[in-house]
């Protein structure tokens, strides 16, 4: 996949916040399994998180990585 959520882990780390602080602030906890396997979340979800987390960019959240094909 050429995105993964390991920003939302360091973030949520530095931070010092959980997963049970984003399921008691309203993230399903259905997202949260997503999050972790690196599965679709959408837009919304993720605006939601950072406004959680302190109003975070999408890159403390997100990355997307494209490998580059060999010339």
């Amino acid at each position: 996949m050429p995105y993964h959520y390991n920003p939302l882990w360091k973030t949520m780390k530095r931070l010092e916040r959980s997963t049970y602080y984003l399921i008691q602030n309203g993230i399903n906890p259905r997202i949260i399994y997503k999050l972790k396997h690196n599965l679709n979340a959408n837009i919304q979800t993720l605006e939601q998180i950072c406004q959680l987390l302190n109003e975070c960019p999408v890159e403390d959240v997100l990355e997307i990585s494209f490998k580059k094909e060999k010339e």
